[in-house]
Parts: structure tokens; C-alpha cells; sequence
């Protein structure tokens, strides 16, 4: 029986999920997920928890920020002029918005705070600083 290594092709059903229990994303209700060790889909902290594993196994890993998403850089916080945003656009916090970075790029950005003059916005990624469950059901390797 193949157990997961680099290249290794896998096959598999994913929850991944934050500290209180909730959710981020799952494929258990759904089809499995299959993809190649070391392709870069998966941060590399995520394929380390799927070395050594079988079909058959499941197992739950807990990923610190660190190894995951990152801590929150301050820097990725910036601030706007409310005039930059069209004035029919109606700003929420929390809200999602598209920006183009300097490569044309297109980057989300998290509306933090915002006045009649100034717009907040935060570009880390939404689960820096969180540390996350990862639960894994490899379902075959190849």
C-alpha cells in the first residue's frame, strides 16, 4: 500500500477549519479533492501533516499561523481617500473588494474602517494569525 510522499498523487476528503470549530472549508459532503504533493495547492505546512499517510487514514492536525496563513503585517493595511471609490459604491466593513497591485494583479482587500474622507483597507489574508484544524481522509495514493 502506497503512503503519501513528495509527488505523490492523493486522493482525498479535507475539513479545514478555525480554533472555535467552525468551518473554512470542506470537500466531506462532497466529492474528494485529489492533488499532487509538492504542486504548490497546498501551503507546505498542510502537505507535511500528509506525509507518511495511507488510504484508510484519517487524522486531525492542528497548523499554527505561522505554518499556515502567517501573522497579520501591519504594512498590508492601507489607507484610501473615500474620493478613490465611486460615491455610488456603498462601503460596509467587512465588505470585499477587487484592487490591481502594481503587476495588474488582482488582489482582495477587506474594507476595516471608513469615514467621509478615508477608507481602510486590509489586504492580509483572511485567515493570517489564525491558527487552523486541518482534518484529512485520504480516500487513495498513487
Amino acid at each position: 500500500m502506497s503512503v503519501i510522499g513528495p509527488d505523490s498523487q492523493v486522493t482525498l476528503h479535507f475539513a479545514l477549519r478555525l480554533e472555535d470549530g467552525s468551518d473554512v472549508d470542506s470537500t466531506f459532503e462532497k466529492e474528494p479533492a485529489t492533488l499532487t504533493v509538492g504542486d504548490g495547492n497546498l501551503p507546505e505546512a498542510f502537505e507535511r501533516c500528509l506525509h507518511g499517510l495511507k488510504a484508510g487514514d484519517r487524522q486531525t492536525f492542528s497548523v499554527p499561523p505561522e505554518d499556515a496563513f502567517g501573522q497579520p503585517n501591519p504594512n498590508n493595511v492601507q489607507t484610501f481617500k473615500r474620493r478613490e471609490f465611486s460615491p455610488e459604491l456603498p462601503l460596509e466593513e467587512g465588505m470585499v473588494l477587487s484592487f490591481a497591485d502594481a503587476a495588474k494583479a488582482e488582489v482582495p482587500g477587506v474594507i476595516k474602517a471608513f469615514d467621509d474622507d478615508t477608507v481602510e483597507v486590509d489586504f492580509n489574508h483572511p485567515l493570517s494569525g489564525k491558527t487552523l484544524e486541518f482534518e484529512v481522509s485520504i480516500v487513495d495514493v498513487q
